[in-house]
């Protein structure tokens, strides 16, 4: 007969304390071992922390970074607290976790570069955008990640962003969008839907044409209204206030289905050679593994129908290097992520800060005057537009479309600055433990930019202005593209689309006049926009006006 023992309350608490003392000496004696000796062989020091009433949690810390991201202010405010502390590097306990951010260059070369393997992306990043945008170069490290991004490399080289004709129909759509009596419009909208119809039609041969009048369907402007929920994790707090952070969200994973299905990847109006996938084809909001598999099947046609057209197709320069269908879907989406976002909030930035400042506005104009104004600029002629380029980089310093950053330690490691009162140690990272950097508060900081560092002036990059020899020349204190060996395969294009169509747009509007009723906010998605958008008046050329 089996005898079983009982144990008492008193007992089993007994055991499960021993049980925890043997586990700590062991952590202590192996874990706890190596990561004093590393503490002590780099000089580490701990970084200053934000003071918390909640010692435990820091559940005042949370709820008042909670707060201002509601009001739109969660840059300004983690700005602040690198002034406050006198730090560049600081620790913040958000819900008994411990998270490092920091605005020094020299920490974010180490993650980015110098010591790179020992950093990954993160497992929140990768947990959340991977139902939404699957294995591509955005949501996978290691191998899985090089190989993307070895696959994705050669497609975006100059010879593809330098063609600029691909452009031209959709921002003449653009023009003719905005109104011609001088009434209010708002440029970002237009430039969110522009930057949509420029990326699928650079991806897929064929636009979703949402500027186009007439042509856009119910269908795409759905896929629209689905993309950008999907990328845009913060949108969910906004509906259900704090819980956001915590509860299932059916609604996206509803319109990751819309992004994947086949009915909106119809409405894409997909080229010649693709649109024999669709004959005959059910009703399905399922993945489109099979029109990808279609296309593969018909690369014949394909290859015969290219030679007849000059264009470069992402779509056919995908498939002649993998014929992976998740592969081909999964990073059809990342790239149609980084191409309707980045450069659609550069334009939006970009404008409403011309619109607000008249004498830079007048001078870019004039830089462009040489210009045939009945010409398009060709890709020469806008490399040459020294004053436009440095109001890209003036906007993307005061404004860097993605603002905030992180990575996850994949090992014991350590971070070169930050640690002890002066921040001149080298701060300790256990392996597993999440360190943020802040583009926005390291672009601002006046040590690396001057003192007018909050403010828009353009003239700080170029060469012999206001009583500079030389302009800015930045390294690892500018970041707008990331760096390193993930640094942003498609900034060329980004900023090739941005510059062309802020040059079409100077060409056909003669004045600008701010109807933004306040001052620039942040709105937080993936990337950072103005909150109140980009609302002005333009007078065409040729008016009178």
């Amino acid at each position: 007969m089996a005898i079983v023992t009982v144990l008492s309350p008193i007992n089993a608490l007994f055991y499960v304390l021993c049980s925890y003392g043997v586990y700590l000496i062991y952590w202590q004696l192996t874990t706890g071992a190596l990561r004093r000796c590393l503490i002590t062989e780099n000089g580490c020091q701990p970084a200053k922390e934000i003071p918390a009433k909640d010692p435990i949690l820091g559940l005042d810390v949370f709820i008042d970074n909670y707060q201002q991201f509601k009001q739109h202010k969660a840059l300004e405010w983690s700005q602040k607290k690198f002034l406050e502390l006198n730090a560049n590097t600081i620790v913040i306990k958000l819900l008994r976790q411990r998270v490092i951010f920091t605005a020094e260059p020299e920490n974010i070369k180490a993650m980015l570069a110098l010591n790179f393997k020992s950093w990954s992306i993160g497992k929140e990043r990768i947990h959340d955008m991977k139902p939404f945008l699957g294995e591509g170069i955005f949501t996978t490290d290691g191998a899985v990640w090089q190989h993307s991004r070895d696959m994705l490399r050669p497609n975006l080289v100059r010879s593809q962003v330098g063609d600029l004709k691909m452009f031209e129909n959709h921002v003449d759509n653009l023009i003719q969008a905005i109104p011609r009596d001088g009434s209010t419009v708002d440029l970002q909208d237009l430039f969110f839907r522009l930057s949509l119809d420029i990326s699928t039609g650079f991806l897929f041969g064929e636009s979703t044409d949402c500027l186009a009048p007439g042509i856009s369907t119910v269908s795409s402007a759905e896929f629209a209204k689905a993309f950008t929920y999907c990328q845009n994790p913060m949108e969910r707090t906004e509906k259900l206030g704090i819980f956001g952070f915590f509860l299932p969200d059916f609604q996206f994973k509803k319109y990751c289905k819309v992004v994947h299905s086949k009915l909106i990847f119809q409405s894409l109006t997909l080229p010649n050679y693709a649109k024999p996938m669709f004959i005959n084809a059910e009703p399905n909001p399922e993945f489109v593994d099979d029109i990808v598999e279609k296309s593969l099947a018909i690369q014949p046609k394909q290859l015969s129908e290219s030679a007849e057209d000059s264009r470069y197709i992402f779509l056919q320069a995908l498939i002649a290097q993998t014929n992976d269908k998740i592969k081909i879907r999964s990073e059809l989406l990342n790239i149609l992520l980084a191409g309707r976002d980045t450069t659609a909030s550069l334009l939006s930035n970009v404008w409403h800060s011309l619109a607000i400042h008249p004498a830079i506005y007048a001078r870019l104009r004039a830089e462009i005057s040489h210009l045939d104004p009945n010409k398009p600029p060709s890709f020469e002629e806008l490399k040459n537009l020294k004053y436009l380029r440095a109001i890209l980089n003036e906007s993307l310093r005061l404004h860097p479309v993605v603002p905030a950053n992180g990575r996850q330690a994949v090992e014991n490691t350590t971070l070169p600055l930050g640690g002890g009162k002066e921040g001149k140690n080298p701060v300790f990272i256990p392996k597993g433990m999440v360190v943020g950097y802040s583009v926005y508060a390291m672009h601002r900081r006046r040590d690396l930019f001057g003192e007018d560092a909050e403010d828009f002036r353009p003239e700080r990059w170029l060469d012999g202005e206001a009583g500079e020899t030389k302009g800015l020349r930045p390294t690892w204190e500018y970041l707008p593209f990331n760096g390193g060996p993930r640094i942003c395969i498609g900034q060329q294009f980004a900023l090739t689309e941005a510059s062309y169509v802020t040059v079409r747009l100077l060409q056909e509007f003669t004045t600008l006049e701010s109807r933004d009723p306040e001052p620039w906010r942040e709105k937080l998605t993936l990337t950072c926009t103005g909150l109140g958008g980009c609302k002005v008046a333009m007078t065409p050329r040729g008016s009178g006006a």
